[in-house]
């Protein structure tokens, strides 16, 4: 890894996006109450709450933490407050973009199994980093669809 990155940014949905966090946290808050009137108060089964909540709570939780991305020569590092991801630019056959990132794809074509073995980077708020980033993986990884 060299010691200076090409590219770094950092991205955080629940601050960047206010609007859609406040209506995200008041469904998280209503379906928390309903799964507690279903799961606890009639079948007296905390056990499901709690499970339920995990698993909803689980899957949204990038968009609750900050993330920053590190493009480096060989490399794309990704910190997830505690966790460290690093992935080579081999690894990847063709990347795609959307309104909110890129998506870094394992297959030579997007695939729908490109959400479980590919990465997202996500873009920040203003998406200053985008023409670099294509740019950059454009070299790096090759085909863009």
């Amino acid at each position: 890894m060299s010691p200076e990155p090409l590219l770094s940014w950092r991205s955080w949905p629940l601050v960047e996006r206010p609007r859609t966090s406040i209506l995200l946290i008041a469904f998280l808050l209503f379906l928390a109450y309903y799964l507690w009137q279903i799961t606890v108060a009639q079948w007296q089964q905390p056990w499901f709450y709690y499970l339920g909540m995990f698993l909803v709570l689980g899957s949204l939780l990038p968009y609750f933490i900050p993330t920053t991305y590190y493009l480096f020569e060989y490399e794309i590092v990704i910190y997830y407050l505690m966790l460290k991801i690093t992935r080579k630019y081999a690894d990847f056959g063709c990347f795609y973009s959307d309104k909110r990132g890129i998506m870094l794809s394992t297959f030579k074509l997007p695939r729908r199994l490109d959400t479980f073995r590919g990465q997202s980077l996500r873009f920040s708020k203003t998406q200053a980093e985008k023409e670099q980033l294509v740019e950059i993986l454009s070299r790096k990884v090759g085909k863009q669809y």
